[in-house]
């Protein structure tokens, strides 16, 4: 039974709050002070705080800032006359979870207390994890045999400066590992600064990268640091590094060579100290010989190299990672913890999780969402992760481009675009609304993957 304490100088008041919470499944103890409070609150736990703030000696405030010296976390109930609402608001602001007027609605007062116990457990539960999450990388990753092979590559070039690629399929974790991988060295208290190729258009990667200097070119109207400018003494993370240009990887040669940048347009060199971490979806070593990236720079950045597994070649950590994004999204949703049921855990299970770790996340924040009772239940995951029918004149195998990036490799969206095109006639204006994606990334996609 959750434990509340009831604090009020009024004896016939506790006695009737006593009542009525206990016969709501509420053990109720009671204080008739701020002092005798204080005393309970240093030998006992409670769960929950109900508190009168007209009391001689030491009125609702002033208890309160003292019960949350001993327990920052308990949540407190002030219960104050209607015209006493202004200090309730100032109780709030103080950190009070909410108000109750006198003579107080019965009904109301239990449900406040008991969804301020769940949501402080909630919140317990997900300080917990995160706390566990920041002792061990294992936590954060999963625990399967794969995973630890993964996390003793980290434990041993994570303390280094090498230059490190991480490989793996969309959604397996890359820059979560990469965060990691920072976290964990000796610059962790420098910055960690994340770039994406794939949203950087490609006339404005060199300028993004390597800032500019005021005049550069039309439209530089002052300066720009650029993203090493920012990463400098820290890590720069280089996300897809498959879509850089050659023109741009010629020069992120020069400047892992010379650890040095010149701003576009300027002549001053910028000196470098930094780690870069960079990640591809695709086998870089395979590009370099398809003669589609630099065999130089493929080896100035690939001083030690993590592969990434797929999530269905690490099965036994769909339950683990499950329920973590489970309390994780019930924190975010301010909803009561829930429980994934057995059935549902079986589904997930058994499904092949083409968007890996990423769309997992996203199934069960999407379920989270969903779940109208205490549980994640079967429906909640089959109405997420089975597509159903195609709309009328659309392919069974038309995706939305953002959700296909999300849950498929490469195949999967020439598949989609190729079908965005045939269904819009080559109409690559009507395809890029179809895919929800705008027109400048899919004529980019396009010129990527050859697309007649």
């Amino acid at each position: 039974m959750h434990r509340v304490l009831v604090i009020d100088d009024e004896q016939d008041l506790r006695y009737i709050l006593k009542e009525i919470l206990s016969k709501r499944g509420l053990s109720i103890s009671e204080a008739s002070n701020g002092m005798e409070a204080i005393k309970l609150f240093n030998h006992e736990k409670f769960d929950a705080v109900l508190l009168d703030h007209n009391m001689p000696e030491m009125d609702g405030l002033q208890t309160m800032a003292e019960l949350k010296k001993i327990d920052p976390s308990v949540p407190v109930i002030f219960v104050t006359a209607y015209s006493e609402i202004p200090v309730a608001v100032e109780a709030i602001r103080s950190g009070a979870y909410d108000f109750i007027t006198k003579p107080p609605d019965f009904e109301k007062l239990a449900l406040t207390i008991k969804r301020a116990i769940e949501k402080n457990t909630l919140e317990q539960e997900v300080k917990r994890l995160n706390t566990a999450v920041g002792a061990s990388v294992e936590g954060l990753l999963g625990k399967s045999a794969l995973i630890k092979r993964i996390i003793g590559q980290l434990n041993r070039v994570a303390s280094s400066d090498f230059s490190i690629i991480i490989q793996g399929e969309t959604g397996t974790g890359k820059s979560t590992v990469a965060e990691l991988i920072h976290n964990m060295s000796k610059r962790v208290h420098k910055p960690f600064t994340r770039v994406d190729i794939s949203v950087i258009p490609e006339t404005l990667v060199e300028s993004e990268l390597f800032g500019y200097e005021k005049g550069a070119f039309t439209g530089a109207e002052k300066n720009k640091r650029g993203y090493f400018d920012i990463a400098n003494t820290g890590t720069i993370f280089i996300d897809e590094l498959e879509n850089m240009s050659h023109n741009v990887q010629s020069k992120l040669l020069s400047v892992v060579e010379q650890k040095k940048i010149y701003h576009m347009g300027g002549t001053k060199q910028v000196p470098l100290d930094i780690r870069i971490i960079s990640a591809a979806n695709r086998d870089l070593k395979q590009l370099v010989n398809e003669k589609k990236f630099r065999e130089d720079l493929y080896f100035r950045l690939n001083e030690f190299t993590i592969t990434l597994p797929p999530l269905r070649e690490r099965m036994e950590d769909v339950e683990f990672l499950a329920e973590r994004f489970c309390s994780e999204a019930c924190f975010e949703l301010d909803k009561k913890p829930l429980e994934i049921t057995g059935p549902a855990l079986d589904l997930l299970k058994n499904y092949r999780w083409p968007g890996n770790v990423r769309e997992l996340k996203n199934v069960i924040r999407r379920a989270a969402l969903l779940s109208t009772g205490y549980s994640i239940m079967p429906d909640d995951i089959n109405l997420i992760i089975n597509c159903g029918p195609a709309p009328e004149g659309m392919p069974a195998q038309m995706l939305p481009l953002k959700e296909t990036s999300a849950i498929a490799a490469r195949e999967a969206e020439v598949t989609a675009i190729k079908n965005a095109l045939g269904v819009c006639g080559g109409n690559k204006s009507k395809a890029s609304n179809l895919l929800k994606v705008d027109y400048k990334t899919l004529l980019t996609k396009i010129k990527q993957f050859s697309i007649e």
